[in-house]
């Protein structure tokens, strides 16, 4: 039987197996889920027969190796940081492996050697990167086949709750990391182009710079900018592109009230709080107030932040219990993210039966035999439960299905790579519909051109 190494059982797993495990029989394939926990691993390997799950701490170097020398392909699922301790091994084993997160630079160092033994290591093959990298490069190869140039290109993806299940003022939940959403945005200015313009916008004000977006039956949703645009630019060969733009989406209203808190200053996560493990909602939410002998801390809040009274920003506040003098934050040496993601959790968790929901969203715009045009193209994946989510569907799928078709050789470019090559894309595209990953494209005016040619 040919063997698969899954490292790592978290939330986006499970997918993966079960679409492995489907595939057992026809396949020939055996599963082995590694994991620091056992229990977990055990889980999601359940009681097929083609499946079983091992205990395997990655920085434990003999079950580490040996896990990974009887595999024929690795999956590593572990967080982006201890993807190298895997990919090391399977250079040193002649493994190819599969992973979802962003290539880090150590990883790219590893192409040469990658290359020279005749290995694959496919990364960025999830959601986000991943679904976003080869929806984008099918329409942009095509138009380029036309012969057409590509003048704009805008993309935003969010992992949003889905409609049945929005149940708060927000019109949000924990999909995923909650700490990715509290320090979404830091470490410096979003940087895009917009006309043949470089923008950037530094990060007090990131949430206040959003463009809107229409999803057929799905409504109105807001985007603000990833952190760089511009590296994609040589990635998917825009050198020449007027417009380069990456962003969140989210629901409207949401980016002006999550602005509320990086203006007191909540979000920050590079200096910790004394006793904030006895602190309580209340006072971590007036640890960021002036004094006052009379003010109440609601008060100052909304004098501080200009919320008037009638301003629905002071009931999605309200909402989040801010103000409890008797819910603690219960952490010790928090830094004001870690206790603002502790309050948010309370809020924001998904209940038993909610679903979660992908929304994602291209911009193409283009020249082709002298006139302007726009392709738009957008794809909503909603979860069945909270084990098969839409997070887990669309991370999992595009790895397992890559996983596949490396270890059956109709893959075959070698090197550290991502999924932008022709045929990488287009069969797993075409087998994502099958799982109701499908893009609806639209022609759409072209509203980029500037007929003028000034910059703006």
């Amino acid at each position: 039987m040919r063997k698969i190494l899954v490292i790592g059982a978290g939330k986006s797993t499970a997918v993966l197996i079960k679409y492995f495990q489907d595939k057992s029989i026809s396949e020939n394939l055996q599963i082995t889920i590694g994991d620091i926990s056992v229990e977990n691993a055990k889980k999601l390997a359940g009681t097929h027969s083609n499946t079983h799950a091992i205990l395997l701490d990655v920085f434990d170097q003999n079950s580490r190796e040996k896990a990974i020398q009887e595999a024929d392909i690795v999956v590593s699922m572990l967080p982006a940081r201890f993807h190298i301790e895997v990919a090391k091994d399977c250079l040193k084993f002649d493994k190819c492996m599969v992973t979802a997160s962003y290539v880090s630079a150590e990883m790219q160092e590893l192409d040469p050697e990658v290359r020279k033994k005749g290995l694959i290591f496919m990364n960025e093959i999830g959601v986000d990167p991943g679904i976003d990298h080869m929806s984008a490069m099918q329409v942009i190869d095509r138009i380029r086949n036309q012969g057409g140039k590509i003048v704009l290109f805008e993309s935003f993806t969010g992992g949003l709750v889905a409609p049945e299940s929005d149940t708060n003022l927000w019109n949000y939940k924990f999909t995923w990391n909650p700490r990715n959403v509290v320090v979404a945005g830091q470490g410096g200015a979003a940087e895009f182009l917009q006309e043949g313009t470089y923008k950037y916008i530094p990060y007090h004000k990131l949430f206040r710079r959003t463009e809107f977006l229409e999803v057929d039956g799905y409504g109105r949703f807001e985007a603000y900018a990833n952190r760089n645009s511009l590296k994609y630019q040589n990635i998917y060969g825009l050198d020449n592109i007027l417009t380069l733009y990456r962003g969140t989406i989210r629901r409207i209203g949401f980016s002006r009230a999550w602005n509320t808190f990086v203006q007191l200053g909540m979000t920050a996560d590079d200096y910790k709080m004394i006793n904030s493990e006895h602190m309580s909602y209340r006072d971590f939410t007036n640890s960021f107030l002036a004094y006052s002998p009379s003010d109440s801390v609601e008060l100052k809040l909304r004098h501080y932040l200009k919320i008037d009274q009638d301003d629905i920003m002071w009931d999605k506040l309200l909402e989040l219990d801010l103000f409890n003098p008797n819910k603690k934050i219960g952490i010790p040496n928090a830094t004001p993210a870690q206790a603002l993601q502790k309050v948010l959790m309370d809020s924001w968790s998904l209940d038993k039966g909610d679903k979660d929901m992908i929304v994602m969203y291209h911009k193409f715009g283009y020249e082709l035999n002298g006139k302007h045009k726009q392709i738009d193209a957008t794809m909503v994946s909603i979860g069945e439960d909270q084990m098969y989510t839409a997070m887990a569907k669309t991370v999992g799928l595009p790895v397992a299905m890559a996983t596949l078709r490396i270890l059956n050789k109709q893959i075959t470019s070698t090197g550290v790579q991502i999924p932008i090559q022709e045929e990488v894309y287009t069969p797993i595209l075409k087998e994502l519909e099958e799982y109701g990953i499908v893009f609806n494209e639209k022609e759409c005016d072209y509203l980029g051109y500037n007929p003028d040619g000034v910059k703006g």
